[in-house]
């Protein structure tokens, strides 16, 4: 079997976005990639959204791909399935900034880890939801100081 990168995607509201989609693209070109999505999801058609975001992918030419619904806190649905032995790079889909508080802090400590941390700025595909408070409350909080040191 062939070496193969294992990339971690974490995206929201832009997981249907072409910018992610040519991101995705661009890095596979760089050597056979699997492609493991997490979204941060709350509401009734939270596993609905995943399966069209991964149908999108698999649309747009990225056959290797996988997904879950993560926590509605995106720093825990990270911390949920990160595992330094497993994935190679991480691709963190943002809205553009003053857009999305929570994603760019994701890339902003991520890009700080060993793996390389790439941004994809995407347009929505969907609305968003009220952005939560700034400020990680409850199991959040733990999850972000790991992720920060």
């Amino acid at each position: 079997m062939a070496w193969e990168f294992s990339v971690l995607v974490v995206a929201n509201v832009t997981a249907e976005s072409a910018e992610l989609s040519d991101a995705l693209r661009e890095r596979s070109e760089g050597g056979a990639c699997r492609f493991t999505l997490v979204m941060p999801g709350a509401g009734p058609d939270r596993h609905e959204r995943l399966d069209a975001a991964l149908a999108h992918m698999r649309d747009a030419g990225l056959d290797n791909v996988e997904g879950s619904v993560g926590d509605p806190d995106p720093v825990v649905a990270v911390m949920d399935v990160w595992d330094p032995m497993k994935f190679d790079d991480i691709v963190v889909s943002t809205l553009p900034t003053g857009s999305s508080r929570w994603m760019a802090s994701i890339y902003r400590t991520a890009s700080r880890s060993s793996p390389p941390c790439r941004c994809a700025t995407s347009s929505p595909t969907r609305a968003p939801r009220s952005a939560p408070s700034a400020r990680p409350r409850g199991r959040a909080t733990a999850c972000w100081q790991r992720l920060q040191h």
